[in-house]
């Protein structure tokens, strides 16, 4: 079982201003912040972005995404426009992956520092 998700960023401000509203429109919070992290959860941290305990520049990692549950299809939308409105990259439109499964609706987008991420629902509705 997972417990939760980190990130590289390179700009936290610029992180959290692409990650604030995607993720607010998927039910989940900002729950702590610094100056060199970001965590967002429920009622714990689930997903973080963070810059490189190291010091080097953070990376994105190629053929690796992370995918948010949605609740609705609508959700998944409304991911896809507010990632795009605030700096996201289109990495696949809304839409059905029947490939995946019949009911399974996502949407692709790369975040400033370029990870892929996705909102996938489920449901028919």
């Amino acid at each position: 079982m997972i417990d939760h998700i980190s990130v590289g960023t390179n700009d936290i401000a610029r992180a959290r201003a692409f990650y604030d509203p995607v993720l607010g429109g998927l039910g989940l919070r900002l729950l702590a912040s610094g100056a060199g992290s970001a965590d967002y959860g429920v009622s714990s941290i689930l997903f973080s972005i963070e810059t490189p305990h190291d010091g080097k520049r953070a990376t994105s990692g190629n053929g690796m995404h992370i995918a948010f549950a949605a609740g609705r299809r609508e959700m998944v939308d409304s991911f896809y426009r507010t990632a795009l409105a605030n700096g996201g990259i289109d990495a696949g439109p809304p839409g059905l992956r029947p490939e995946y499964d019949a009911n399974y609706y996502g949407a692709f987008v790369f975040d400033p520092d370029g990870n892929k991420i996705e909102a996938v629902t489920r449901s028919s509705k």
